[in-house]
Parts: structure tokens; sequence; C-alpha cells
């Protein structure tokens, strides 16, 4: 299999998945600020034009974070799962990675795209310049209330290191790197960035 990597949190979530699940990932670097995943070569594997993306050997090429990450679950090593081991504990897993992602990931995300991105993706998607500080704001809102339900727990699934936690993690380092830093105040939320900052995986 290939992994097409390129800048951005969306590549790194992956990388960081592997090298906690174990999973070696030959990659090749996709020129993104350059618009090379805009051009036919990469547009014929992945329609979308967004990065990253994984072929398989058989040419399947998956093209969504959580979907790559699955499937690297399933391949990867025995050991301890990434989504769950058990029916309760893989619905627990998506369901929150669900509500990260459209509740924090995509406005936090898209606030980014459509103000200081907005130079690199107006010319590619259609862009909303005015939502940028209230889609900012949803999403420093949806942080408030996911800190507070994570009082007592060392990561979002409990006691269980999970995809949910990685996106976390990847988004809200890339969330302060773009003038949306996460509140001190959520004390919960710090915590368990610092817990992963000091994994091995971090450094993917």
């Amino acid at each position: 299999m290939l992994f097409y990597d390129s800048v951005g949190p969306n590549p790194r979530v992956v990388r960081v998945f592997a090298a906690e699940r174990g999973v070696e990932l030959p990659s090749t670097k996709v020129d993104l600020r350059g618009g090379e995943n805009r051009q036919s070569p990469f547009m014929a594997k992945n329609p979308s034009g967004q990065l990253p993306a994984l072929e398989l050997d058989n040419g399947l090429v998956l093209a969504e974070i959580t979907a790559i990450c699955e499937y690297l679950d399933e391949i990867g090593p025995a050991g301890k799962s990434l989504i769950g081991s058990t029916p309760i504990e893989r619905a627990e897993t998506r369901m929150w990675v669900r509500r990260i992602d459209l509740n924090i990931l995509e406005p936090l995300a898209n606030g980014f795209r459509f103000a200081e991105g907005l130079k690199l993706f107006a010319p590619r998607i259609r862009t909303i310049p005015a939502a940028a500080p209230d889609l900012k704001l949803l999403a420093q809102e949806k942080l408030v209330w996911l800190n507070g339900l994570m009082a007592g727990r060392t990561y979002v699934c409990g006691d269980r290191l999970t995809l949910a936690d990685i996106l976390l993690f990847v988004f809200v380092e890339f969330g302060a790197s773009v003038g949306q830093p996460l509140d001190p105040a959520n004390a919960n939320i710090a915590a368990l960035i610092e817990r992963m900052k000091a994994r091995p995986s971090a450094a993917a």
C-alpha cells in the first residue's frame, strides 16, 4: 500500500494513528500548497482532490481519514485496537469520532479555510469568509462542552485511547497554530493534549 501524505492536520491524524497502531506506512508526499492534489494524476486516484489517501495493493484508494484509520486498525498487528475490541467499544468510539468531527473539527478547519487560509483555499473550494468568526466560535463552544464531559476521564472514551483522542489532539494543536488556541480553562482537554504530546506517536 502507499500513503499519499501532505501538510495539514488530516494526514497527520493518519500518521499518528498508524504509529500508535504499529503499522508501517510507506508514503509519498503530495504538494498540497502547489495544488498537485488538484491535478489529473492525483484526481484519478481520489476524485475529491483531498488529502490524505491510501492506495491499497489491489488498486482501491481510501480517501477519508476515519475509513483509512479503521482499515489500518483492522490490518494492524495483534494488540489494543484504537477503535474497539467489542461491539460496544466500537460504537462508543464511532459516536465520539462523529461528535468531535462534526462539532469541533469541521468548524475549526473551515474557520481557518475561510479566514487565515483564504488565499490558498478560495480558488479551490467555495469559501464563506463572513462565516469564519462564527465557525471559530462554534468550535470553541463545543470544546467547552466536551471539556465538561471529560471530567474524571483519562481519554474521551474513559480509559481507552482511541481515534477520537487522536483527532482531538491533532486538530487542537492545529488550531493553536492558526489563531484558534485552546482556552486554558478547558483543563480536562488541556491535560489530554499534554498526555498525547508525551506519546512517541506525537512526532509522526
